[in-house]
């Protein structure tokens, strides 16, 4: 596990991060106990004000720099996130993103889609030359794959998309997972923090 990681103590034992795709979310999460939130689909404009919001309240924020509108996804990009906007993570499928937010002692989380075999490998190979501090699998709804995963790699698996319900969020859990991320905010209530590991 990375030294970020162990630091992170897994999300402070948050189980589920929830992904903010609407800017009317946002208010749900500054009221709730949740400390990590993810934030998907930004306009380059609203970055600033909304990282400066969620800090006031004392969350981490997870930023997914490939879907920031206005932004290249390229390590220029991650550098001004890192510098200006100062996130607790950032979320790429790309590697000079992902290897810019650990220069920066900012989490990287690899995002790996289960497409097919050569897109695995192709995965595999990029976590074993960035070595993220996490993966995020996509889709979640996978769960055998959080194993594969974690065996082949040694990093840490959170999960995501395509996940409707509790019960497919504990079997992800159960499977490995050490988070998952949604948009759904009905499964957000299973969000709280555990108090043991």
């Amino acid at each position: 596990m990375s030294r970020l990681a162990e630091r992170g103590a897994h999300f402070s034992g948050q189980r589920v991060l929830p992904a903010i795709r609407k800017i009317r979310d946002v208010d749900d999460l500054v009221a709730s106990e949740l400390h990590y939130v993810v934030f998907l689909d930004l306009h380059l404009g609203q970055v600033q004000a909304l990282a400066k919001l969620m800090r006031q309240h004392g969350k981490k924020i997870l930023l997914h720099a490939d879907l920031i509108q206005g932004l290249k996804n390229d390590q220029y990009a991650a550098e001004f996130l890192c510098q200006q906007i100062r996130p607790d993570g950032l979320i790429s499928t790309r590697a000079d993103v992902l290897k810019t937010a650990k220069q920066h002692e900012v989490l990287a989380i690899q995002r790996l889609f289960l497409l097919d075999t050569i897109a695995l490998e192709t995965s595999f190979q990029l976590a074993r030359k960035v070595e993220p501090d996490y993966i995020e699998v996509l889709p979640g709804v996978i769960p055998q794959y959080v194993d594969i995963v974690k065996q082949e790699t040694g990093i840490p698996v959170i999960a995501g998309g395509l996940i409707k319900s509790s019960v497919e969020m504990e079997q992800i859990l159960t499977a490995g997972a050490e988070a998952i991320t949604t948009s759904r905010k009905e499964l957000w209530s299973g969000a709280a923090p555990r108090t043991s590991f």
